[in-house]
């Protein structure tokens, strides 16, 4: 896994070890960043961050913040080592939360929101309605769900979804 554009281009990235955590591809982060384009100044909030790539990767494109959400412990210490190996710990925050927990209780607004839960868990939707519920959205911000295909975004939100591709069993949905 590794940084595929901006600062930080090519940087080799520690990923999550056993088979729980799923790296997003290069391809999906290429597309993804194709989307979004500008991340000059931006505030990330990562859920679900796993290794912490997605931030990382807006960091090295020029996003100035990422707050990156994870409860798993090998999750954690990995965004830890990935961060102390770019020198960004000004850049990051990291907590050990469960992300519908963290955003109940969230009193900041971010640019760039993304998402990216387990599969099939029925989280994507759950953690949608808490982003738009608690106001954790900038006015112009974007949200980024990386999701299983199978996992279809509820009614509610559809008339958000600005960009949608599916790949595979991956599907990545935009949301404003």
């Amino acid at each position: 896994m590794r940084v595929i554009a901006g600062k930080f281009k090519k940087s080799n990235l520690f990923s999550v070890p056993g088979k729980t955590t799923r790296p997003t591809t290069d391809y999906i982060k290429e597309l993804i960043f194709s989307v979004i384009q500008d991340c000059e100044d931006k505030t990330i909030l990562d859920l679900y961050a796993g290794s912490g790539g997605i931030s990382i990767e807006a960091i090295s494109r020029g996003a100035k913040f990422a707050t990156m959400i994870d409860f798993s412990n090998k999750a954690i210490m990995t965004i830890k080592k990935n961060i102390e190996k770019l020198g960004i710990s000004k850049q990051c925050r990291i907590y050990k939360k469960r992300s519908v927990n963290f955003l109940h209780k969230c009193e900041e607004k971010y640019d760039l929101i993304f998402l990216d839960p387990p599969y099939n868990k029925n989280l994507v939707n759950k953690t949608i309605e808490a982003i738009f519920e608690n106001n954790a959205l900038n006015p112009d911000g974007v949200i980024i769900v990386e999701h299983s295909s199978q996992e279809k975004i509820s009614p509610l939100y559809e008339k958000k979804i600005t960009y949608e591709k599916k790949n595979g069993d991956t599907t990545i949905t935009i949301l404003s």
